[in-house]
């Protein structure tokens, strides 16, 4: 498959939106993890991608408030600033037998590891597999235009992570871009 090296934001804007529509499950409570941890436990493929709120004040970053994990049907929103970095999800990570999608997930990693230290294992960063296929524009919104066709809405991207309840638009633009690195 032959894939532009760039697209013009223009060009975005009239392409359809494309967004996840599948079950999405807030994981916000300590009794919610053992179940989420299970059925991703079984999963082979998952998209990955995490969410921390902006900082505004320069040398100042936040520690990685959510963490979105997705399979084409179902999409867990781990809710680290309220319920920590659960073991079993480090075990997610660490598993060699579940292959995570994400992009730049070294940063992702970088971030997850000031809760706690873990190796991730089969991990697939789509910035470096798309550069493979001559893509040069390496952000989400682009690369899904490029290879899927469509816009993801990027408007929740500077919201607070860290507020009392996630709004349905913040939940689903989470759950969209852990779901599009997987598609």
């Amino acid at each position: 498959i032959q894939y532009p090296e760039h697209i013009e934001v223009e060009l975005i804007e009239q392409m359809p939106l494309i967004q996840f529509e599948g079950e999405v499950i807030v994981v916000d409570k300590h009794p919610q993890i053992k179940d989420a941890i299970a059925f991703l436990s079984e999963q082979t493929l998952l998209g990955i991608d995490t969410e921390t709120r902006p900082s505004f004040k320069k040398g100042v970053v936040n520690k990685v408030s959510l963490i979105q994990l997705a399979t084409e049907e179902r999409c867990y929103l781990f809710r680290l600033n309220k319920i920590g970095f659960p073991e079993g999800l480090m075990k997610i990570f660490e598993s060699e037998s579940i292959t995570k999608i994400g992009l730049s997930l070294d940063d992702d990693m970088r971030g997850l590891r000031r809760y706690r230290h873990f190796k991730s294992e089969n991990q697939i960063d789509l910035q470096k597999i798309v550069q493979q296929y001559g893509i040069l524009d390496l952000s989400l919104k682009k690369v899904s235009a490029i290879v899927l066709g469509g816009k993801v809405s990027k408007g929740q991207q500077l919201s607070d992570w860290e507020c009392e309840s996630l709004r349905p638009s913040q939940i689903r633009y989470a759950a969209t871009d852990a779901w599009a690195c997987l598609m």
